[in-house]
């Protein structure tokens, strides 16, 4: 689990660091599927009791051999390794917060359009009434202005009637 963490690690590093890296990995890998296949004979018994303390003084030894300089930079590795692990950890973290707030603004949103839809509607009852009230004022103009045109011309019928009777019992 922790090679393949490493794998990883060593992956997303910079080419030049990369190679090393993974040639140090691949060593590291095929070193530990040496030794598990080691245990599993061990384990199987096919092994007779000399063959079994040579393989496990062997290994002891080969154990005891790992230089400082490889643990150095196998807890370099590791290191970088939980370092990236943070740094994921942080981006999730960083862009659950960013959904949140994503969703909030589409929520908020919504409701500014629910309320201009609410808006577009109620202006256009006020058109339609605005119309129908031009309707009416046009109408009543036009009633006022035949309104006028009559009385003037019942007043100018009465006066020509004045003017008429006057002359006929003037005359």
């Amino acid at each position: 689990m922790e090679i393949r963490k490493m794998d990883l690690e060593a992956r997303s590093l910079q080419p030049n660091v990369k190679a090393v890296l993974l040639a140090k990995l691949r060593e590291y890998k095929s070193d530990l599927n040496n030794l598990k296949s080691e245990v599993k004979r061990i384990a199987s018994g096919n092994l007779n009791p000399a063959a079994r303390d040579q393989l496990l003084e062997s290994g002891m030894a080969d154990a005891l051999m790992a230089s400082a300089d490889q643990r150095s930079r196998l807890m370099m590795s590791t290191d970088r390794l939980n370092q990236s692990s943070d740094r994921i950890k942080e981006s999730r973290r960083t862009m659950l917060e960013t959904e949140e707030l994503g969703v909030s603004i589409l929520q908020d949103l919504h409701q500014q359009r629910q309320s201009l839809l609410h808006a577009h509607n109620t202006l256009h009852g006020v058109d339609d009434n605005i119309g129908k009230s031009k309707k009416v004022l046009i109408a009543m103009t036009r009633r006022m202005n035949r309104n006028k045109w009559i009385i003037g011309a019942v007043i100018a019928v009465l006066i020509v009637a004045i003017v008429l009777i006057l002359y006929f019992k003037l005359k």
